[in-house]
């Protein structure tokens, strides 16, 4: 399986699990931000730098879901 189709199948996960991925450029921000798991008033949100390798955001992505299961 490719890289690009683990990353949606990963995506795929994290939505049955009622968690909205936003890929955003964290690169701008002021300060140093990484990409994880936040939570905002009760929903479950995933963050991840959408400057990234896709196969470091799979490692990401899956070391989060790891942790959540």
């Amino acid at each position: 399986m490719k890289t690009e189709q683990i990353y949606q199948n990963l995506k795929t996960l994290a939505e049955k699990l009622d968690i909205t991925i936003l890929e955003q450029n964290l690169r701008r921000a002021d300060i140093k931000v990484k990409s994880g798991f936040c939570k905002i008033k009760g929903k479950k949100f995933f963050i991840i730098d959408k400057n990234l390798p896709v196969h470091k955001k799979n490692k990401i992505l899956a070391a989060c879901l790891n942790q959540i299961s």
